[in-house]
């Protein structure tokens, strides 16, 4: 790979790089997918590196989520999937992708970047809802087609998206039916409840949190049936067993809140997913998976109230401290 040609961000301290991936494969003009970069800091320095991706209605902004591994050694990348955040282009609809094996073109071309830059050092992933089902899929097809999943360390899952919401009959009809309307009308947007979710989030509402809403509305983006179709057959892969390779560690919160009206309750809540079904499907990834709740938590546990990120980060540090070839850091004798 030639040297990447990095640009300003539209975060201030750093810098991005756009990858053309070509026609799009779902026939909506060119795709692109845009990698970020921390610029590191006077004094700091890398042992490591962290690839980030986000999820649905989703792009990077979460600096201090950057800044707190940068702290401890890791170079700091996050990567806006097609058709997603900075990598979405006029014309096409958000998110959309008939198929998650698509995304192995970006994620590949993302590692390669981090591993040009950081060669022979361990790559960290980390990812959030639906980056939290793509990760471990396209790891089980690295690691069955390739034998193995070097650089890449560990992974460090928020809240990842592993079934489909509702009863067992609902989601058997509903995918059902997705099969059939996803050959028809992919594009077809499918009517769900609102959710404050956002508000809680985003300081127009009772969030600390400044983000761009043209990338992320606060009522999120519509979900179309082609797209939802692609989720349950990666949900249904994943329900067979993955194997990823690599040690794992998943977070999510100890609740659950389905609610299109705000309540205290929505601050310390997930209310996007069923944290049953988190705990439920972790084991399939196969390889040592570590899942804590996190009392409190948000759906994204790392935009939390102040304590209770706090006490997620605290966690992320016991993990890697357990598992310090992740980090490429030396093993400590008073860790068991």
């Amino acid at each position: 790979m030639s040297a990447l040609d990095w640009q300003p961000d539209i975060i201030e301290g750093y810098r991005q790089h756009v990858f053309d991936l070509g026609p799009d494969p779902d026939g909506e003009g060119n795709a692109a997918a845009v990698l970020v970069r921390r610029e590191p800091l006077d004094g700091e320095s890398a042992r490591g590196a962290v690839l980030y991706v986000h999820g649905f209605a989703d792009y990077f902004f979460q600096t201090e989520l950057a800044d707190f591994f940068a702290e401890r050694g890791m170079a700091f990348y996050a990567l806006d999937i097609r058709k997603s955040g900075r990598a979405r282009r006029p014309g096409q609809t958000a998110h959309y992708v008939s198929d998650f094996e698509l995304y192995d073109e970006e994620l590949e071309l993302a590692l390669a970047a981090v591993t040009q830059e950081h060669s022979d050092k361990p790559v960290l992933l980390v990812a959030h809802s639906t980056g939290g089902l793509i990760l471990p899929l396209w790891l089980d097809r690295r690691r069955a087609g390739r034998g193995g999943v070097t650089p890449i360390s560990g992974m460090v899952l928020n809240s990842p998206w592993f079934d489909l919401q509702g009863t067992p009959s609902r989601r058997g009809v509903m995918t059902q039916a997705l099969r059939v309307l996803a050959k028809a009308r992919p594009f077809a947007q499918l009517k769900l409840p609102p959710s404050p979710y956002g508000d809680t989030l985003h300081t127009s509402g009772t969030g600390e949190w400044e983000f761009d809403l043209e990338l992320k509305p606060l009522l999120g983006f519509p979900v179309t049936v082609g797209w939802l179709n692609a989720v349950r057959r990666a949900h249904a892969r994943l329900h067979r067993g993955l194997h990823v390779g690599v040690p794992s560690l998943i977070l999510r919160s100890d609740r659950t809140l389905y609610s299109s009206s705000y309540s205290e309750l929505s601050e310390r809540a997930d209310l996007v997913l069923d944290v049953t079904q988190i705990a439920r499907w972790a084991g399939c990834l196969g390889d040592e998976t570590t899942i804590v709740p996190v009392e409190g938590a948000r759906h994204d546990v790392f935009l939390s109230l102040p304590e209770v990120r706090k006490r997620a980060y605290d966690v992320v540090d016991g993990w890697l401290a357990r598992y310090p070839s992740t980090t490429g850091a030396e093993p400590t004798p008073d860790v068991a």
